[in-house]
């Protein structure tokens, strides 16, 4: 698998490959959300993962121009992970056409939830049951994973 990652903040890019890197995931990270076109012209990844507040060109504008590119068909179709900064982004990551999104702060087995989410929307992704004495985790789960679900 090959995923882009588009963010000008080290510790984003550090988490994601954390995260997901194996002996079978490459990574491109762009620092520029204006680079990302090109990036996907030379090699179309599996997924982006676009950090929403990225220098001069952000998450929501870089999904809005991948989507607009591959409407008419310069560029293939590239599932999109978001990465946001509040609950109130959401609204912004549908918009934008993401196909998935996440709510910082970042940890792997959110990472991988969301990924897999995204990559594969007809699988249902849960974790494992709570303690019956912990109502509040399967509510933070049900949320965490509609977010991730888009």
């Amino acid at each position: 698998m090959h995923v882009l990652i588009a963010t000008d903040a080290q510790w984003v890019a550090d988490d994601v490959v954390a995260a997901l890197g194996d002996s079978q995931t490459s990574f491109t990270v762009c620092r520029n959300g204006r680079d990302v076109t090109g990036v996907v012209k030379a090699r179309t990844p599996d997924l982006a993962i676009l950090d929403l507040q990225s220098g001069s060109m952000g998450g929501m504008a870089v999904a809005m121009n991948l989507r607009l590119d591959e409407s008419s068909g310069a560029v293939p179709y590239v599932p999109v992970l978001m990465l946001l900064d509040r609950e109130a982004d959401v609204f912004l990551a549908r918009r934008s056409g993401a196909d998935g999104w996440l709510i910082k702060p970042l940890d792997p087995l959110k990472i991988q939830r969301a990924v897999a989410a995204v990559l594969n929307p007809a699988v249902e992704v849960s974790e494992a049951e709570p303690d019956a004495e912990s109502d509040e985790i399967a509510a933070e789960s049900a949320e965490e994973e509609s977010a991730a679900a888009g």
